[in-house]
């Protein structure tokens, strides 16, 4: 049993986005590896219904295939490291609340949440008032 097959199986019905760009990273790595899985990398291209889509998974998969490469090359590590490293990594995920902004590590202020994009309301007539430059 492949490295992709312990990890995933291949006895699912649907996939959607997200599951399909995670199941064709995995099968770039193992690809890298030494493991094929043609199969159900069409299969899982197949599972996408647009091109955007596809073309996720495709991102996806190759990113697998560079990773792997790169992780490979890096640490003249063993077949199952790079696997553990890569695909059975521990997911981080940040709250929004404690992204930081602003400050030596956080987005510059140009980038932070502006309210130029944000509409105006309905009854306002403010955007045909006179501008306040052409007043003295």
């Amino acid at each position: 049993m492949s490295l992709y097959e312990r990890e995933y199986g291949t006895d699912w019905d649907a996939l959607d986005k997200d599951e399909a760009t995670e199941r064709a990273y995995a099968i770039g790595v193992a690809e890298k590896l030494g493991e094929y899985n043609r199969d159900e990398l069409e299969a899982v291209y197949d599972e996408m219904d647009t091109s955007y889509n596809k073309s996720l998974v495709e991102l996806a998969y190759r990113e697998g295939r560079q990773e792997a490469t790169e992780a490979a090359e890096r640490a003249n590590a063993d077949g199952d490291a790079v696997w553990a490293e890569l695909v059975e990594g521990e997911t981080v995920t940040v709250d929004p609340d404690d992204r930081p902004t602003g400050g030596r590590d956080g987005l510059p202020e140009a980038l932070e949440t502006s309210d130029v994009l944000d509409r105006q309301e309905v009854d306002s007539t403010d955007i045909v008032d006179r501008p306040e430059f052409l007043d003295r």
